[in-house]
């Protein structure tokens, strides 16, 4: 499985284009140009809840017409990032399931993606989706953190 890019020659890129998952494209482009890149998208279809007043969660449901709207939105952002010779599959479920399922069935050798800076709140709710595909993948991950813009030299943010 091994070539002169690096060693990986089938590479899965997770994409969720968010500004990290696209610095993530471009490193899986740049540091490895002879690997064969497979673009995956999940759309996120699990049963999102909120809390209630009691301190609970609700479970809220979703408009199947607005998922079809989602997914055609994506498949159309995700055609646009494909270039020639790279293919992509758009995925529906647990972002970390799929793209796991999807990296290990089309046979990938590394998944990249790119990780998101947020705050530590946010992270002990939510968790990291780098960190779970990394705790739970049988394929090497390799994590991209976008790096920060230069700071500003004048007025405050």
């Amino acid at each position: 499985m091994s070539n002169s890019a690096g060693g990986f020659s089938r590479i899965a890129v997770g994409i969720d284009f968010s500004s990290s998952s696209l610095h993530a494209l471009d490193v899986a482009r740049t540091r490895f140009p002879e690997a064969e890149l497979r673009l995956l998208h999940a759309v996120d279809v699990r049963v999102t809840a909120s809390p209630d007043v009691m301190g609970g969660l609700t479970p809220m449901s979703y408009d199947p017409a607005l998922l079809d709207t989602i997914e055609q939105g994506d498949a159309q952002q995700l055609t646009a990032l494909v270039r020639e010779g790279e293919s992509y599959e758009q995925l529906v479920g647990d972002p970390v399931t799929s793209l796991l399922d999807a990296a290990q069935a089309w046979g990938a050798d590394l998944l990249i993606v790119g990780t998101h800076a947020r705050g530590p709140l946010e992270h002990l709710f939510l968790g990291s989706t780098a960190e779970k595909l990394v705790a739970r993948s049988p394929v090497p991950v390799l994590t991209v953190r976008q790096p920060n813009p230069e700071p500003s030299t004048g007025g405050m943010r």
